[in-house]
């Protein structure tokens, strides 16, 4: 902090996080349908055999009269992507952390022990974000082995 920056990197970061989380808190309920309308459904989305679908175009159909579309399926899916969004943890700090730190997100993940209530959840489960430039073949190689680390010493 100095006289011609009265504030520090902290307080940025916090500040940023701060609009982030804002961003993403209670999202307009027809917003969120609008967005899905023309987004591609990722699980069918190969473009190489014909099959790639939009939401609107794999959940909305004629309705029996064929003078209308029935939304019945998108609006229930709809639904549970809004829950989804309303249900997520605040991970605003982090994100803008690691942004700040030049890391990126990566899919590995630890997951640890089992939720006694449902039994499948995980009660731990640790994500990755690596530097850029680490190799893939890296990323997987440190993932593993810390995975085996921490495993062993539970």
């Amino acid at each position: 902090m100095s006289a011609d920056q009265p504030y520090t990197d902290e307080d940025l970061r916090a500040e940023a996080a701060r609009q982030l989380k804002n961003a993403g808190e209670d999202p307009d309920f027809v917003g969120v349908g609008e967005q899905m309308e023309d987004a591609w459904v990722p699980s069918v989305e190969t473009t190489e055999d014909g099959s790639a679908r939009t939401w609107k175009q794999l959940l909305v159909v004629e309705d029996e009269d064929r003078d209308d579309e029935d939304y019945t399926a998108f609006d229930e899916a709809q639904r549970k992507i809004h829950d989804l969004i309303n249900g997520a943890a605040d991970v605003s700090e982090w994100a803008i952390n690691l942004g700040a730190d030049g890391l990126e997100p990566d899919g590995h993940t630890i997951q640890l022990g089992v939720d006694p209530g449902d039994g499948h959840r995980p009660q731990v489960r640790l994500h990755f974000a690596f530097h850029p430039d680490m190799a893939a073949a890296d990323r997987d190689r440190f993932a593993m082995q810390l995975s085996k680390v921490v495993l062993r010493n539970l």
